[in-house]
């Protein structure tokens, strides 16, 4: 069975070994607001696969020179646009979804100069006989 990225497992002292880190600064962390692990029975914290990789980055950025009031900044401006980006992802199927409604319900019409009246696909070209014969009557409502 594999490990869920999300699923808090590592109580704190192997959470800061996989970190590299000293569980005292985890403790601060979590304080500050950094990464928030999950909390069992009797408030002991567990921290998830996802808290030790966060807990890693932060480690980065603050060898870097990064202070920790920047790392907040950083890692709030990430969760925005981890959030921006999924709500971009969702507007984009809407959008495929509406496009797809429209195309199955919009309908063109045309009367050649026989009196036949022929519905075009939208999108479409009519074949070439139709097109230079065909005059548009009616398109429906694109508002549906």
């Amino acid at each position: 069975m594999a490990l869920g990225s999300d699923r808090p497992v590592f109580v704190i002292s192997v959470a800061a070994e996989l970190a590299g880190m000293h569980p005292q600064t985890l403790r601060q962390y979590d304080r500050m607001g950094l990464v928030q692990p999950s909390r069992a029975p009797g408030r002991a914290r567990r921290y998830s696969q996802r808290d030790v990789e966060k807990l890693q980055e932060i480690q980065d950025l603050s060898q870097s020179g990064v202070s920790l009031e920047g790392i907040k900044r950083i890692m709030s401006l990430q969760n925005q646009l981890d959030d921006m980006t999924a709500r971009v992802a969702d507007l984009m199927d809407q959008l495929d979804a509406a496009h797809a409604k429209l195309a199955e319900s919009s309908r063109v019409f045309a009367a050649g100069t026989s009196g036949d009246v022929v519905g075009l696909t939208r999108g479409k070209r009519p074949e070439p006989r139709q097109r230079s014969q065909a005059v548009v009557l009616y398109r429906g409502n694109r508002n549906r």
